[in-house]
């Protein structure tokens, strides 16, 4: 199992699907960067996944680490958020990774560099196909309703495809 490298939007919209666990089950350790726990923990306290991504750090199966080329993270600063930013840089450092982003300049930025990567959507299909959930379309319109996710009508359809749903 690979391990991944997460965005705080991930983490987030899982979390409000009560889907987080899927993240243990897939990846042999999430990692994090700290503006992600500031954005998710620190800033996001009482809300989805803040309490999560706590209780999960101090499982031990969420850890917490620091990408270590300032230039490369300037650069990624320039175009990103700090969160996204971390966590692409961190990806790029560590490539066995799999980055787990969903924001479309992120994801953009991150295929430029040849990441490995994934996003809420993907994690669902492979939960599907795996029959770790019973319904993608109900875990997509949980996402829509509860959690406020944002999704390509061709996307939602494509995803129902790929699952056979």
């Amino acid at each position: 199992m690979a391990p991944a490298i997460s965005d705080s939007s991930v983490l987030i919209h899982l979390s409000k699907i009560g889907r987080l666990e899927l993240l243990r089950e897939f990846f042999s350790n999430v990692i994090i960067t700290p503006a992600v726990w500031k954005e998710v923990v620190d800033e996001g306290k009482g809300r989805h996944g803040a309490h999560e991504v706590e209780k999960a750090y101090h499982e031990g199966w969420i850890k917490i680490a620091q990408p270590e080329n300032k230039d490369i993270l300037r650069l990624l600063k320039k175009e990103l958020d700090n969160g996204e930013a971390e966590a692409i840089a961190l990806a790029i450092e560590n490539n066995s990774a799999i980055l787990l982003v969903d924001e479309t300049n992120g994801r953009k930025i991150a295929r430029s560099f040849d990441l490995k990567m994934t996003g809420v959507i993907g994690i669902l299909i492979r939960a599907k196909t795996e029959n770790k959930i019973d319904s993608m379309r109900n875990e997509m319109e949980k996402l829509i309703r509860e959690g406020g996710f944002r999704i390509s009508n061709d996307l939602y359809k494509k995803a129902l495809k790929v699952v056979g749903e």
